[in-house]
């Protein structure tokens, strides 16, 4: 665990700096971009020397990086916000759709998987053609005919907008079950191959038949010892569809108006707003190493032998 956790800390450094570098190309004037092209030369070189953007591109991250250890991540170029409290207002919006599309990821995924690789015959294909229909549809199109049938004309739900949990618990369920829902279509496809894969490889090996000669219950069997030993791919898998959320979340909240960090990251983007960028990156990498961290130590919790190797 210290070793992942110092190539966790690696990570976020060489990400961080290499960011940094590629935002602060030599062609990228702030100043001009706030000011507009009119502005007088002499009031874009003193807004530039006020931003610190004049200084050589070493100099601009490590000022940056010191202020983000102390969780200084700096103010919006564009609005003067400060990063981390916008950050902060839009952060419950995009965990409630990640936890929330993890859940229902995890839940299905491995009730897919277990009865395809316990049942086999019909149920197998079953949840095999079912995986790759989740694959081959392209997620754009599944939330666009989401929204339009269950939204639109239905209207069993709200097809833009957003209640924080804190206003109304149903209010909030509502405006977040279609996002869920959709971006759960593609995340459940791959997860439950891999978890009936896993279940299939488990129960082919010798220990499996040793114990059902002993006389022990099927579901005892499935429970204590297949799941377990079978866990890691799935979860490991899991872990990576939680991480790639991030990148769907960008469209989803587009299509339902979401004020999440998805959105930001597309205003702010296309501005250049540096300081807002780098403060969704340094939470967004920290974010990708927890998570993998809580992974290996959940396999590890119920796999002795990843704890021995």
């Amino acid at each position: 665990m210290l070793r992942r956790t110092g190539a966790g800390v690696l990570l976020v450094l060489v990400i961080s700096f290499v960011t940094y570098l590629l935002l602060s190309l030599p062609d990228n004037d702030v100043a001009r971009s706030l000011l507009g092209p009119d502005a007088p030369a002499e009031l874009v070189a003193a807004t530039n020397a006020e931003l610190g953007v004049d200084r050589p591109v070493l100099v601009q991250y490590a000022d940056w990086l010191a202020h983000a250890a102390r969780g200084d991540l700096g103010t919006s170029w564009f609005t003067s916000e400060n990063v981390g409290t916008a950050i902060a207002g839009r952060l419950p919006v995009t965990l409630s759709l990640m936890l929330g599309v993890t859940l229902v990821t995890a839940v299905v995924s491995f009730a897919l998987g277990i009865w395809a690789g316990v049942r086999r015959g019909a149920a197998d294909r079953l949840v095999q053609i079912l995986g790759v229909l989740g694959y081959a549809l392209p997620g754009f199109l599944v939330t666009l005919v989401i929204v339009l049938v269950f939204a639109v004309r239905l209207g069993w739900f709200p097809a833009i907008g957003y209640i924080p949990l804190t206003e109304s618990a149903g209010g909030w369920l509502s405006t977040v079950t279609l996002p869920i829902v959709s971006l759960s279509i593609g995340a459940v496809a791959g997860t439950s191959q891999q978890v009936r894969s896993a279940v299939i490889e488990v129960l082919r090996q010798d220990y499996v038949r040793t114990l059902r000669s002993r006389g022990l219950s099927r579901r005892s069997i499935l429970v204590k010892h297949v799941l377990r030993n079978a866990s890691a791919p799935a979860l490991t898998v899991l872990g990576m569809q939680f991480v790639g959320l991030l990148g769907g979340a960008v469209l989803v909240e587009q299509i339902f108006g979401l004020p999440g960090l998805g959105s930001m990251a597309v205003t702010y983007t296309t501005r250049g707003d540096i300081p807002v960028i780098m403060g969704m990156l340094m939470v967004t990498v920290v974010g990708v190493v927890l998570v993998n961290l809580a992974v290996d130590v959940a396999i590890g919790v119920l796999n002795p032998k990843a704890r021995r190797a």
